[in-house]
């Protein structure tokens, strides 16, 4: 075979630092919107991204040569810089160590992204701590207390 095919499906989840509610209305659909660009310029396609005050969903096709850390890096690391120099007044915005991230089967990608979008809906009924050790369970993953918190 000559050329390389891949369908790379991830879920990824990740907080803010402390789990501080500090993803404001004013800024959270740019903020969304350049995690988007980020990802159709730096590793793939960004298929749904969404959230609630202390954490962000992204749903994302990922380029073959791109591994996932480096993906996860840049995407954090490049929208806290945005948001700092944005919106100079959230100087203390900034992301959780780690994420979670997870395959999904092209079957699934409508449920996927339906469940991104209703974020700001399901975090009524679920905090971000119970989302997280569900979704990790789900897929196999036994939560660790000690590095699960913030």
């Amino acid at each position: 075979m000559g050329h390389t095919y891949t369908n790379l499906l991830v879920h990824t989840v990740f907080g803010t630092k402390d789990r501080r509610p500090a993803i404001r209305d004013s800024f959270r659909l740019r903020l969304y919107e350049y995690l988007s660009g980020v990802a159709r310029h730096e590793f793939g396609q960004a298929l749904a991204i969404g959230g609630a005050a202390d954490h962000i969903h992204g749903l994302f096709m990922l380029k073959t040569d791109i591994p996932l850390a480096d993906a996860m890096k840049k995407w954090k690391s490049l929208s806290s810089g945005w948001v700092h120099k944005t919106f100079p007044a959230e100087k203390d915005f900034a992301w959780q160590d780690g994420y979670g991230a997870f395959s999904v089967s092209r079957s699934l990608v409508p449920q996927v992204a339906a469940y991104i979008g209703r974020q700001e809906e399901h975090h009524k009924k679920m905090t971000f701590d119970e989302e997280l050790r569900r979704l990790l369970a789900r897929h196999g993953i036994e939560a660790d207390d000690a590095r699960l918190g913030k």
